[in-house]
């Protein structure tokens, strides 16, 4: 195995810092290092989770521990060297179509592991604006929605629009050419007239499924100040 202080250094400290382990991103890893890593984590006790793993990457890694799981929708790998935070509270996560669902997975598993209970809202674009208003009841109730959207990116405008609650926009990749792999959909949220909408980079689930969890973790704890009537399961 290679030595990890080769291409490595660890952040063991950061769940005292930032209140959760340090993530790996896999891409640009090899398998050997991604194994690696995560061992580093597990030997220090904590919960590992490993985004936008590929199938080979997430076979070597099943096969160097058999207990860790691979999420295929969400591209994840986790390991779990301990017990996950009590799921609380409410976080939506919402996309716009099927082929947004690998970023809005990797949100919804994030904030899972991060403590929140999540409720997912898949397939209720704005091209058929009336399956999203079927749902506006389970997004008014949340602590936070996570909003994923490709193509012209207006989804998170529209939320933004019916519900009282921060709207975390994440552009995605998806679309054809005009689209330029994200950047107009990262726009046209950046450019939205609706107050209380913020911006992740594009396809980036994992950024905000953490601000998502950590809004409702403030929600939920009375020395925050929130009261948080949608939090209630």
């Amino acid at each position: 195995m290679p030595d990890i202080a080769d291409f490595a250094c660890v952040d063991t400290d950061r769940p005292e810092r930032c209140g959760l382990p340090e993530v790996i991103y896999c891409p640009g890893k090899t398998a050997a290092q991604i194994v690696e890593i995560m061992r580093t984590l597990q030997h220090a006790g904590q919960n590992v989770l490993a985004t936008r793993a590929a199938p080979e990457q997430a076979a070597a890694v099943l096969e160097a521990f058999p207990a860790a799981a691979y999420h295929e929708h969400a591209r994840a790998l986790t390991l779990d060297a301990g017990p996950l935070p009590e799921q609380t509270g409410r976080v939506a996560v919402v996309c716009a179509g099927t082929s947004d669902i690998p970023v809005a997975e990797e949100a919804a598993l994030t904030a899972e592991r991060t403590g929140a209970r999540v409720v997912r809202v898949y397939d209720v674009g704005v091209a058929g604006l009336h399956r999203l208003m079927k749902h506006l009841d389970v997004l008014r109730r949340a602590n936070a929605v996570v909003v994923v959207a490709g193509m012209e990116g207006a989804l998170p405008s529209v939320v933004g629009g019916l519900i009282d609650r921060p709207v975390i926009a994440v552009p995605t990749s998806i679309g054809y050419g005009a689209g330029l792999n994200g950047i107009a959909a990262l726009l046209a949220m950046l450019n939205s007239c609706v107050p209380g909408v913020t911006v992740c980079n594009i396809d980036n689930g994992f950024g905000a499924g953490v601000a998502a969890a950590r809004i409702n973790r403030r929600a939920r704890d009375p020395d925050s100040g929130g009261t948080a009537p949608g939090g209630a399961a």
